[in-house]
């Protein structure tokens, strides 16, 4: 770059003043009251000048430096680095940053000024002081930091993943409730990541250090479910415990519950889950007496719950009592923008479990969001999961990913269009022996790698193959 050059004509003399003829004093005048601090050296580094504002900014004095050259300066520690030395050596203007025994912290900017002859007759440095923007600097600096330790801790404790501006305005959302005790109903497909939000609430809430109690509805015999979550006494019924059982609810107090599959509570528990939301009190099986629960309750269910209510199978009070602030998880085809993030951060799960470095093709990722995903994130996962064990490159492909088989069965493509759990593990099991067989071409070989009787491998081979006879 071609450097700009200021002329000037001056007499030689050995004093700054003296170099300006006396019609230049008023311009002197405001050099020297200028906010900024200039600090003036002749051709070979002499100091010649410095106004108040530079003493103020440096804390030296005039006697401190004036007449000494730059480079004794330097050497004696006296300043720290000099814009005016690097100025002089590179021949154009020159700006760093600078800190002062002061404290305070500067950009220092060095001109040089050439007179005729193309000779440096003297450098002009600039230091302004931006102690309070250096600062600011900082402490935004110490801010995104945490910003990026806050993130990465909830990817780590709820393995929340909100990359899609659809999940950052809902976590955004929860974020409002979450150090509230509101009642917070979760709604959502199978497979949303309805636990994984309530997970996220219970830790980014007062009560993070005391118990987070995590219930299927669904998965307790409904002659069991009342004793199961408020407990009971001693001798309550037959076969029950001799000391009595405290109860889900009873294990969370002063915590949170989280009652999934809501839709599945019979009617008796649902009266007396309306009371511990009225009352803030349970009544364990068998006794009369109510007791006092401080509990903050989550609840979520895949079911219209209204549609529930018109059937008589579920209380109009206890939804309006829960429904208070609803929390609707949006399905995995909403929020295609998480899908890269949570496919990768499954795998890279799996590579630490095994000791791999696999990672999705270009193709791979493409595919991932095409699919429309009916299992949501749990189906994701599993996808993953699969696509890791039997893929053989490092490299995941699109071909690696049985999308196009869950696709079938889902969407009831296959033959046994009454395809069930068991029909679907069955599938499941046939992707590894025919995947297996691909690999290493015989039976014996193919068996072993799936740790399978090689008798086993072959019967269950020929009859998956003529029952899933969409497989390719």
């Amino acid at each position: 770059m071609e450097r700009e050059r200021a002329y000037l004509s001056m007499h030689e003399s050995s004093g700054f003043m003296n170099r300006f003829p006396a019609a230049q004093d008023a311009l002197m005048s405001i050099i020297g009251s200028s906010y900024d601090g200039i600090y003036i050296t002749d051709g070979d580094a002499n100091t010649i000048y410095v106004n108040q504002s530079y003493q103020v900014i440096s804390g030296l004095e005039p006697e401190d430096v004036m007449g000494v050259n730059m480079r004794t300066l330097v050497n004696g520690g006296i300043i720290s680095k000099s814009a005016t030395l690097l100025a002089l050596q590179k021949k154009r203007t020159v700006t760093i940053e600078q800190d002062f025994r002061t404290g305070k912290h500067a950009v220092v900017t060095s001109t040089p000024i050439f007179n005729q002859t193309d000779q440096i007759v003297m450098v002009v440095t600039n230091v302004r002081d931006i102690s309070e923007l250096y600062i600011l600097r900082e402490e935004l600096k110490k801010s995104n930091e945490i910003s990026q330790k806050y993130q990465k801790q909830i990817l780590q404790d709820a393995d929340i993943v909100a990359a899609d501006d659809i999940s950052l305005k809902l976590i955004r959302m929860i974020d409002r409730v979450a150090m509230l005790d509101t009642p917070i109903l979760l709604l959502g497909e199978t497979g949303v990541g309805k636990e994984r939000i309530a997970s996220y609430i219970h830790k980014n809430s007062g009560r993070k250090n005391k118990n987070f109690i995590k219930v299927n509805c669904g998965a307790i015999a409904e002659s069991l479910i009342e004793s199961e979550l408020f407990g009971y006494e001693p001798g309550s019924f037959t076969g029950a415990n001799k000391e009595g059982k405290i109860g889900f609810f009873g294990l969370a107090n002063e915590g949170t519950i989280f009652l999934d599959e809501l839709g599945e509570l019979s009617v008796g528990a649902q009266v007396k889950l309306l009371r511990v939301l009225q009352e803030q009190e349970i009544v364990r099986v068998g006794s009369n007496k109510p007791e006092k629960i401080d509990v903050r309750i989550l609840a979520a269910t895949n079911q219209n719950l209204e549609d529930l209510i018109e059937a008589g199978r579920f209380r109009k009070d206890l939804y309006y009592r829960l429904n208070i602030f609803p929390v609707v998880i949006p399905p995995l085809r909403r929020r295609k923008g998480d899908i890269p993030v949570l496919a990768k951060t499954a795998l890279e799960e799996l590579n630490r479990k095994y000791g791999k470095s696999k990672s999705f093709s270009q193709t791979a990722i493409l595919t991932l969001l095409e699919y429309q995903w009916p299992g949501n994130v749990r189906e994701l996962r599993n996808i993953v999961e699969r696509a890791f064990i039997m893929s053989d490159e490092d490299a995941i492909t699109a071909a690696d990913l049985p999308l196009q088989t869950i696709r079938s069965v889902l969407e009831g493509e296959a033959e046994d269009q009454t395809l069930n759990l068991k029909d679907l593990l069955e599938l499941t099991e046939y992707e590894y022996i025919y995947r297996a067989y691909k690999k290493y071409k015989n039976v014996r070989a193919a068996a072993k790698s799936i740790q399978m009787d090689p008798a086993t491998f072959t019967r269950k081979r020929k009859k998956y193959k003529t029952k899933f006879v969409l497989y390719k």
